[in-house]
């Protein structure tokens, strides 16, 4: 039988000391490995969302910028019609 003091020498059994200690050194470490994982995989999910409604905006800024390129031509060309009526008059 062998316990963590060795009964006829009162001394400490290393590998019980080292099963004792590291066992829940193991199981610790673990965790925080696994914690650490789950907080980088909870920060790239709000990293991909944000990037979602970026891309979301862009997409909008660009269909808003056509419409306004178009109604800006439509624009152009009643200006030039006023300025050619203008000619003709004066």
């Amino acid at each position: 039988m062998t316990g963590v003091l060795a009964a006829s020498t009162n001394q400490l059994n290393p590998t019980a000391v080292a099963i004792t200690v590291g066992i829940p050194l193991v199981v610790l470490g673990a965790l925080a490995i696994i914690l650490r994982a789950w907080f980088r995989l909870q920060a790239h999910r709000a990293d991909a969302v944000a990037m979602a409604h970026y891309r979301k905006l862009a997409e909008d800024a660009v269909a808003n910028q056509q419409e306004l390129r178009t109604e800006l031509s439509k624009l152009s060309g009643k200006v030039e019609a006023v300025e050619k009526l203008m000619r003709d008059v004066g």
